[in-house]
């Protein structure tokens, strides 16, 4: 089931000639590469890593097996996928992007608001972008005193919106 996978990685340019490619990490998380015993590229292939290094802003992956720039070219623009179920554990309270955008935003109220679509970093907290039927988008501040509840499971959020004065 592919819906459960999430992309950690993509391929890029092989490394020297010896059959390491450059990945460029797409995760908070890159030193969980060395972690990996096999690759899970997103056209189902399955690659037993032999080695892992990192160089610069790249993860330098060795496939076993393939031992020269020829043998990795055609790997070039995969991506390389985990199971959620390996995915990096957060703390309490923290939430993965892609698990946040597409919950249904409710007030304390039970008023639905509307989807979120998209999640701002700015630095100090992240803004969760809601999309509301013929109305501007909503930005909520994800604070403790604004978003009331995240249930990833049945896909909603309970938001407290702020009175604000004219």
């Amino acid at each position: 089931m592919m819906d459960n996978m999430i992309v950690i990685g993509k391929i890029g340019a092989p490394q020297g000639v010896r059959g390491e490619v450059r990945v460029t990490p797409l995760t908070d998380f890159p030193e969980r590469f060395r972690e990996l015993k096999t690759a899970l590229l997103d056209d189902g292939t399955s690659l037993p890593i032999e080695s892992v290094r990192y160089h610069q802003q790249f993860v330098l992956l060795k496939f076993r097996g393939m031992d020269n720039r020829n043998d990795i070219e055609h790997l070039r623009g995969k991506l390389i996928k985990v199971e959620r179920k390996d995915l990096v554990q957060l703390p309490a309270g923290h939430y993965y992007i892609f698990d946040i955008v597409g919950l249904e935003v409710y007030t304390e109220e039970k008023e639905y608001l509307g989807k979120v679509t998209d999640v701002l970093e700015t630095g100090s907290n992240d803004v969760y972008i809601v999309e509301q039927k013929d109305k501007q988008p909503l930005l909520i501040p994800a604070l403790k005193s604004v978003v009331l509840q995240i249930d990833i499971p049945s896909g909603k959020m309970i938001v407290k919106l702020q009175e604000w004065e004219e």
